[in-house]
């Protein structure tokens, strides 16, 4: 290794050094690299262990690789929703002293996977669906902060489960460029028809290789992804005019942002001249409005939907437990430790890597409702939460470390309840299914 190795980082971690930086990515030894899915991309991209966690490691050239990781930096800084910078590894030269590739590090995130990993007997119209109009919102998020992504596509994200819907991250940020003035609408435009192409290249690919269901039309599900962003820009940004005595209409306006997800900075009201109209301009200033109440009540961080879920249950709880003297967040604190930690804490240690805590509380809360419609009885929390590992949990993929080819299936078990399914990729049964 060349004393001349030339390493910045987000985080002191010694181990860094102890890597075979003077190897080609593609020939490090197995013992340092974690069998994770990768998803598509122009460079040779590898994950590997450091410490207690996984590290993704991209070789590219110096100036690029320096230029993502800062632009990585500025957008964790705005709370967009992408991987975490780690290190540039530069001036790498091998064992002769020829010159190697620089390398750009992000920390692994955990609990997500390549839209390729998704599943595993072919991709199904609804999860098609449910990935593109993640991937929608993504691309609203980046925008309203001023970034323009230039290579917008499925195989540069990465997807979480979120209470139903998957919460989309960005991956690769090699070609984006942030602007402090706002994007215009040709830029703004000019990704979305990027975003089209890629989508529908993907789509093709995919039912080419035959890991598609039947139905799956690559146009119309690319076409998705305009009318559902068009949508979301529409709602967040467009001016509203309404009369005077309709003021109401202006906490509707927040409310329904809100609903979305987004928090509002400030509104601009002006009055009309012959002052019997109003016109409201809302200004977004960020996602993760229930993931932010949430973490304020109970310190719990979680994706959007999962937040929404949880705040539900704390409301509920609220009806059932309200007594004077009481305020939200002692109430919240008493959720946590009578309802949220039995759940959580139920679990078997080996079956916590399958999916996050926020996501098994909500499948659990889903699964009780199900499992009660069918036994037309009221089902103990605790009853479910038993059912749940038993009959689900138990048959699922780890998701925080997944090791399994990306092709690969789940072997079912001789015996298997009667009238389950068991969803043996991310959406292969649906919920109702499961009763």
């Amino acid at each position: 290794m060349s004393s001349s190795l030339d390493i910045t980082a987000a985080t002191v971690e010694p181990a860094l050094l102890d890597l075979p930086w003077h190897l080609p990515l593609e020939d490090w030894p197995a013992e340092t690299i974690a069998a994770l899915p990768k998803g598509l991309s122009r460079h040779i991209v590898r994950f590997a262990h450091l410490g207690n966690y996984v590290i993704a490691i991209k070789e590219t050239l110096p100036e690029l690789a320096r230029r993502e990781y800062e632009m990585l930096k500025s957008l964790n800084k705005l709370s967009v929703p992408c991987v975490e910078p780690f290190a540039v590894v530069s001036n790498r030269t091998d064992s002769n002293g020829e010159p190697l590739m620089a390398a750009l590090i992000t920390r692994h995130l955990k609990f997500s996977l390549p839209y390729r990993a998704m599943w595993s007997q072919g991709l199904r119209l609804e999860t098609a669906k449910r990935l593109v109009d993640a991937l929608a919102l993504l691309l609203v998020r980046l925008h309203v902060t001023g970034f323009f992504w230039g290579d917008v596509s499925l195989s540069n994200t990465l997807f979480r489960r979120d209470a139903g819907s998957f919460a989309a991250y960005l991956v690769d940020a090699e070609t984006g460029q942030l602007y402090e003035q706002g994007l215009s609408a040709g830029q703004r435009e000019n990704d979305l028809e990027i975003a089209r192409i890629n989508i529908a290249g993907e789509l093709m690919d995919l039912i080419a290789s035959g890991n598609a269901h039947a139905g799956i039309d690559p146009v119309e599900i690319s076409d998705r992804i305009v009318k559902q962003y068009r949508e979301l820009w529409k709602s967040l940004t467009s001016e509203e005019i309404f009369e005077t005595n309709e003021r109401w209409k202006i906490s509707r306006r927040v409310q329904q942002l809100n609903e979305l997800g987004f928090d509002i900075g400030e509104l601009t009201i002006v009055s009309e001249e012959d002052g019997n109209r109003v016109r409201i301009q809302p200004k977004v200033v960020d996602a993760g409005h229930h993931a932010r109440r949430l973490l304020q009540l109970t310190g719990l961080d979680a994706e959007e939907n999962q937040a929404r879920r949880l705040l539900n249950s704390i409301d509920e709880y609220k009806l059932k437990h309200t007594r004077p003297g009481a305020d939200e967040e002692v109430l919240a604190h008493e959720w946590m430790s009578k309802v949220y930690e039995p759940v959580v804490n139920a679990i078997p240690l080996e079956l916590r890597g399958k999916l996050e805590p926020a996501e098994i509380f909500h499948q659990v809360l889903e699964h009780r409702w199900y499992k009660a419609e069918n036994e037309q009885r009221g089902i103990p929390l605790l009853e479910a939460v038993q059912s749940y590992v038993t009959n689900v949990l138990a048959f699922r993929r780890d998701e925080e470390a997944y090791l399994a080819p990306t092709t690969g299936t789940i072997t079912l078990p001789d015996a298997v309840p009667t009238g389950m399914i068991i969803a043996i990729d991310d959406e292969e049964a649906d919920w109702r299914d499961l009763v």
